[in-house]
């Protein structure tokens, strides 16, 4: 057993606290990494806000890339000194991990959101004796060092600068994913983003890197969608200026969008973007409203053909998926670092509150 300091929760609603723990020693199937940088996500804030049953007192953090110090005897593929980015977890044997969709694991909620333990009921992390919430993501990253779980595990080039390439693990991946997995634009198409966060704005450049030629960024924050345009953009919405439905139309010529990204989990801008889909067009819902929330849909205006899809981490593979946005980073193809602010694990109080008051994008953790 080891020591670390680590961002605990102690209860729903509570600030992130810096307490010593201790990381039980690693299985056959996990590794200890020493973090480097951790992305900072809506999904922690809510969790730490007590909107999710994850037990606390416990330690967050999905967005992990740091250096490997140890390895159980299982783990392949990776070694001490290796770099890796750290994602969701998943079982690797049912249907859908074999299929190559690890992302609707059959047993993705309790191994990465709600159980807070490894599948056989044992913690990771413990305090003065006591266990701790932990294995969020099958990594727990809010911490100078995380016990790991070999499928969280990717491994990246080490010329690549971590702090640039944290958010990969969930953010990145799901507003590329949304794009590339589920939209698949076609030459000539027309993207559009409703919101432009972190998860929009990846989305925005994802399609920018396609044959879409029409890409609409819609949000009510003006520096957000100044920003949209520079990376990729083609037009812009402020939807506390303009009608969302109507502008869609009128850049669209009438004809309306064929791809959306519904990522800010309202379901009254989720039902203008089905409204603004053109015949066949296909909306992707990725931001979660509280659970139990339904959205009135006009059936007739769906019987044109448009489908609405929900999609969990851009149905991303990991190990194939996050490589890929790595080299496009590194070669300035998916200007990333334009999102990002950098804060000192120490300041994680003023992270959150600054992403919550929408002043940071997306807050990436370093560590000394």
């Amino acid at each position: 057993m080891s020591t670390t300091r680590a961002a605990v929760v102690e209860s729903g609603g509570a600030p992130f606290t810096l307490s010593t723990v201790e990381l039980d020693e690693p299985r056959p199937n996990e590794a200890l990494v020493r973090i480097v940088a951790a992305g900072l996500c809506h999904t922690d804030l809510g969790v730490a806000a007590g909107g999710l049953p994850f037990p606390l007192p416990g330690v967050l953090g999905h967005e992990g890339a740091g250096v490997v110090e140890a390895v159980g005897s299982e783990v392949t593929g990776i070694e001490p000194g290796d770099h890796v980015v750290l994602s969701f977890t998943s079982c690797g044997g049912c249907k859908n991990c074999r299929d190559g969709h690890p992302a609707y694991c059959a047993t993705w909620l309790p191994l990465n959101l709600l159980g807070g333990r490894r599948p056989d009921g044992t913690s990771t992390i413990s305090r003065d004796g006591e266990p701790l919430g932990g294995h969020f993501f099958g990594q727990s990253s809010f911490a100078e060092r995380a016990l790991v779980d070999s499928r969280s595990l990717v491994k990246v080039d080490r010329d690549v600068p971590l702090e640039s390439v944290a958010p990969l693990g969930c953010g990145v991946q799901t507003g590329v994913g949304a794009v590339w997995n589920v939209l698949e634009p076609r030459a000539g198409d027309s993207v559009v983003v409703l919101g432009a966060g972190a998860v929009g704005l990846s989305a925005v450049m994802a399609a920018a890197l396609t044959s879409a030629t029409t890409i609409i960024a819609v949000d009510k924050v003006a520096e957000r969608l100044e920003l949209a345009k520079e990376l990729g953009a083609t037009h812009t919405i402020n939807a506390g200026d303009a009608d969302i439905l109507e502008a869609i139309q009128l850049i669209t010529d009438g004809a309306g969008a064929d791809g959306i990204v519904e990522t800010t989990g309202s379901v009254a801008v989720l039902r203008k973007g089905v409204d603004a889909l053109a015949a066949r067009g296909t909306l992707v819902v990725v931001g979660a409203p509280p659970f139990g929330t339904e959205v009135a849909l006009d059936v007739n205006g769906l019987l044109t053909g448009k489908r609405v899809e929900g999609i969990c981490l851009g149905d991303s593979e990991t190990q194939t998926t996050i490589p890929a946005l790595v080299k496009l980073v590194r070669e300035g193809r998916l200007p990333l670092e334009k999102l990002i602010s950098k804060y000192a694990f120490e300041d994680i109080g003023q992270a959150v509150q600054d992403m919550a008051g929408g002043k940071a994008i997306k807050p990436v953790l370093t560590f000394g």
